[in-house]
């Protein structure tokens, strides 16, 4: 409403208790959130919460690539005689290797042997 003589409009301020609502709400969101991800920090640390998975399916794409590019099938069979375990102590499966050694090998003999990756597919 703009009175007689007054030729300015103002803006109008959130009621300071509605304003006062909302910043406390923020300050409960970013104070929930810091708590999770620290929780989640020193749970996982540099291992996360699906790392068997990501072991398995790192050593199957190293076993299935050998198997792809190898015209002779003699690093495949190299593979399969105890060559995944070379490679992981070698240090060729890299950090993914190392959340589960046994799991990055079996997948890794499996992508030389040419099997389904376990976990894919339609059945599980």
């Amino acid at each position: 409403m703009v009175l007689l003589g007054q030729h300015t409009i103002g803006a109008h301020r959130t009621p300071r208790r509605a304003r006062l609502k909302r910043i406390g709400a923020i300050a409960a969101a970013v104070t929930l959130l810091l708590t999770a991800a620290s929780y989640l920090i020193r749970e996982y640390n540099d291992r996360p919460p699906w790392a068997d998975d990501i072991a398995y399916e790192s050593g199957f794409i190293a076993g299935s690539r050998a198997r792809h590019y190898d015209r002779t099938g003699a690093e495949a069979r190299m593979l399969l005689k105890g060559g995944c375990e070379r490679w992981r102590s070698a240090g060729r499966g890299g950090v993914k290797a190392g959340y589960n050694p046994g799991l990055w090998v079996e997948g890794c003999r499996d992508g030389a042997a040419g099997r389904q990756a376990r976990k894919q597919g339609m059945v599980h």
